[in-house]
Formats: structure tokens, C-alpha cells, sequence
């Protein structure tokens, strides 16, 4: 029998990599978890997921977001809200998340190295010291690739991280710009046209296609539309850009974009958010027969193996849907397929949480797929402003909706716009995972006053409809 230096090595400590690295530790296994940074916690805790709700959270403190529905849209806790006030709060939240990953890790006693790592053969990875001053090779029976992705960048676009820049570049902002162009509706991009929007920065957003989140049910997407216009920003939907560059006048340093169309927008400033490319292109994947998309990415099975199944991939450099929550189910299946242990996964109920001003969150099917598959459905609706908590808390322009079996009654999606959204989801997840119909949530009783009030609401509405 060969013998390995570690049971499993895991490349990159972002959720999925913490997870899978945790996970195979917990069931005795030797765990080596190979980060080329000097902090824990991947692009999650660094500079995405993190780092990007905790602004939009400090955004809607200060601007006075939640209370202006009480006190009008002139509201506001600080009169001029700067980077500054909003780097204070971000860089509290970073420090405290890379200290409570660290801390997990060691607890579980995985082997922790700051290195590049490089594949040798499809057992064998070559650790390189960041500074460049020495290597050395590690050998593993399984190995999971959790590198995550990076901004996609144009080779065209003259990026320079102050003008023109990426969703990374966001946190190193000195001052908030006063109009803002965001290239790519993807939900990077949406989430943050709507926290600058939400700042009163002038915001363009411009996309290809001819919709928002066309994974999300419509009549979701079209309400976050209308909020998204009533806090001014401009979508410019159906639209290429053909050209952006960085251009002078007399009101100083600003961006000009041109689209194919022939339309043009000049802003302060141009966020590029066109998707994101796996980060794989150090790995020298080639030697260990694992190939990957035009994109970077990695083409995995239902059980996460790659072309090379001891060589296991999860989280965003595999793709869709590039969750912190999805990847970490993903990396703890890994590692438990990796080593033989029994586990169960749903991975249809899995809940997508997009923290955009006002908040979506959604499980299960939407209405376009139950009607390419020719179920038949009904649904019910509750809008906050029907509800004494929405009125408590200011919110009137949240929605629930519920889509279930218009034969059996059984629950088939909750898709939810407004305040706690990703929160409240987890609510009709449960009853979806036990097969509930819609009557659970009529004869269930909600504390009052509560937005879990919602589903109830709901509940009578879609019986109404069934006549």
C-alpha cells in the first residue's frame, strides 16, 4: 500500500475548503489546507460575501434605509456618509471572521500552510513559499480544489482601480463617487447598484440580457426592478458595451462608456462585474490530468469528483450558483464521498440569498419551471404592508409568495422580496423538506406581531384562489 503525507490536502480556505477540511478531520482523517494568502477564509471573508454584506448593513444603518418608510425618504442617521464610515464597520466584522476561522481550523487540528500550490501528479502537490524562497512537495490520497474564482477582467478595459475597477477594488474606494456605472447585472453587480443607490449615488446599470436574475421567479425580479427605478437607478437592460474609457473635462476625472447601441453614459466611476473566472491557472491542473472550461472552471460530477476521481472540486470554481452556503454543503459532501462516510443532501432545496436593497431569497421551483414542466400550481401572496410587523418596521414594499401543487397541495416554492428575506425563507425550506402542503402553514401558529406572519397570509390566499 502507497502511504500518503496527509489523507486529504485541500487547496484554498474559503467556505468550501473549511468545510471539506473540517469535515474529513472530524472523522479521524490527517488534513493538510494549503492557503496562498497570509489570512484564512478566501475571497468569502477577504473581499466577497463578507466584506460586501457587512457594507450594505452599515449602508443601511446610516443612510436610514429601513426607517424611511416611518419618517420619509429624507431621512437619515449621518448626513454625509463617507468610505471611511463604512471601512470602520467592514474592517471589524474581517478581522473577527478570519479569527474565528483560524481558531476553528486549529481546534480540529488541520495542518495549515501559507504556500502557492502546484500539482506535481495527481498525488503530489508542490508547496511554494510566497516569498519564493523554498519548496517543497506533500503527497495526499484525495484532494479537494476549493480556489474559488476571480474577477473576470477585459484585456481592453484599462483598469486602474480607482475609475475603472472591479468588485474587489470596492473596499479600497477613498470617497463614494457621485454617479456610478455598473457593468453586468449578475447578482455581484445588482447587489452593489442597489447599496450605492441606496447612498444616493446616480447609478447606470447595463446588462445584455433582457432581465435581472433570470434563475429567480419573474414576478420577483420585476418588483426588484421597480424599487431598484423609484431609487433612481437607470437599467439599461438588451444592451452591449461596445467601448469604456477613462475620460477629462471641466468637471474633472470621469468614465465614458459606449454601448453598441450607439447610446452613451459618462459617470465618475465604472464597476466591471462580468462574471468571474476560476482561479486555476497556477494549479498546473495538466499534470494532473484535470482539464477545465474556457473560463477556468471545473467540471465535476454529482459527487464533486472531477475527471480524476480522487481529485475532488467545490464552491465557486466550479460554478453555478457560486454561494457561500451552497459551497460549504458542497465541500462537507466532498469530503464525506472522499472517505466513504454515509451523508444526505437535497440540493434542489438548497436557498439562494442575494443581498440586494430590498433583499431576495428563494427555495424550491418558480413558476417558469413548473410550467415548462407542466405541473400544474396555484399561488398565494402576502405583502408587508398587510402585516403588522411590515408596518412596525416601515417596510411596505416586501412580498411572499407561495407556489404549491394545485392537485396534492403540496408545497412547491417560497419566493420572498423585503426586509429579512434570506432569514425568513428557512420557514417554507423546512416544509419543503418534508413534503408539506400549504395547509401546514394555516393551521400553524405565528408569534404576533412577525413577518413569519407572511405564510399564514399567504396560505389563505392561494386556498382563496382555488376557489
Amino acid at each position: 500500500m502507497t502511504t500518503y503525507d496527509y489523507d486529504l490536502l485541500v487547496i484554498g480556505s474559503g467556505p468550501a475548503g473549511q468545510r471539506a477540511a473540517i469535515q474529513a478531520s472530524k472523522i479521524g482523517r490527517r488534513v493538510m489546507l494549503v492557503e496562498k494568502k497570509a489570512v484564512v477564509g478566501g475571497i468569502c471573508i477577504n473581499t466577497g460575501t463578507i466584506p460586501s454584506k457587512t457594507l450594505r448593513e452599515a449602508v443601511m444603518h446610516l443612510s436610514g434605509y429601513r426607517e424611511r418608510g416611518i419618517y420619509g425618504s429624507s431621512y437619515t442617521v449621518k448626513q454625509h456618509i463617507t468610505m471611511q464610515d463604512l471601512h470602520f464597520r467592514t474592517d471589524h466584522v474581517i478581522r473577527h471572521e478570519v479569527d474565528v476561522t483560524r481558531h476553528q481550523l486549529q481546534r480540529n487540528r488541520i495542518t495549515m500552510a501559507t504556500a502557492n500550490a502546484k500539482f506535481v501528479d495527481a498525488h503530489t502537490i508542490a508547496l511554494e513559499d510566497v516569498d519564493g524562497r523554498g519548496q517543497r512537495n506533500v503527497t495526499a490520497e484525495k484532494i479537494v480544489i476549493a480556489t474559488g474564482t476571480h474577477a473576470t477582467r477585459d484585456k481592453n478595459i484599462p483598469f486602474d482601480g480607482r475609475r475603472i475597477f472591479i468588485s474587489d477594488d470596492v473596499l479600497t474606494l477613498d470617497k463614494l463617487p457621485h454617479s456610478l456605472a455598473v457593468i453586468g447585472a449578475g447578482v455581484i453587480g445588482i447587489e452593489y447598484a442597489t447599496i450605492f443607490s441606496a447612498l444616493g449615488v446616480r447609478v447606470t446599470l447595463v446588462d445584455k440580457r433582457d432581465r435581472l436574475l433570470p434563475f429567480i421567479d419573474r414576478e420577483i425580479t420585476d418588483s426588484l426592478a421597480y424599487h431598484m427605478h423609484q431609487n433612481r437607478v437607470t437599467l439599461r437592460l438588451g444592451e452591449e458595451v461596445k467601448m469604456l474609457e477613462p475620460t477629462s473635462d471641466d468637471k474633472g476625472e470621469r468614465v465614458k462608456i459606449t454601448l453598441a447601441s450607439g447610446k452613451q453614459i459618462v459617470a465618475e466611476k465604472a464597476l466591471y462585474s462580468i462574471g468571474r473566472t476560476g482561479a486555476t491557472e497556477t494549479l498546473n491542473l495538466a499534470a494532473a490530468g484535470v482539464p477545465t472550461d474556457d473560463r477556468g472552471r471545473l467540471k465535476v460530477n454529482d459527487k464533486y469528483q472531477t475527471a480524476v476521481p480522487h481529485i475532488y472540486a467545490v464552491g465557486d470554481v466550479i460554478g453555478f450558483p457560486s454561494l457561500a452556503s451552497t459551497s460549504m454543503e458542497q465541500g462537507r459532501l466532498a469530503a464525506c464521498h472522499a472517505f466513504g462516510e454515509k451523508q444526505e443532501s437535497t440540493p434542489s432545496l438548497f436557498p439562494y440569498g442575494i443581498y440586494t436593497i430590498p433583499e431576495i431569497s428563494t427555495v424550491g421551483k418558480n413558476e417558469e419551471e413548473l410550467t415548462q414542466e407542466g405541473i400544474p400550481y396555484e399561488i398565494g401572496k402576502a405583502r408587508y404592508k398587510e402585516i403588522a410587523r411590515g408596518q412596525i418596521i416601515g417596510d411596505n414594499t416586501g412580498l411572499l409568495k407561495l407556489i404549491f401543487n394545485l392537485e396534492t397541495r403540496e408545497l412547491l416554492g417560497v419566493h420572498i422580496i423585503g426586509e429579512g428575506a434570506s432569514e425568513l425563507i428557512h420557514i417554507g425550506q423546512a416544509v419543503l423538506a418534508h413534503k408539506g402542503t400549504i395547509d401546514y402553514f394555516v393551521d400553524t401558529v405565528f408569534n404576533y406581531p412577525t413577518l413569519a406572519e407572511c405564510y399564514k397570509t399567504a396560505a389563505f390566499d392561494g386556498i382563496n384562489r382555488l376557489g
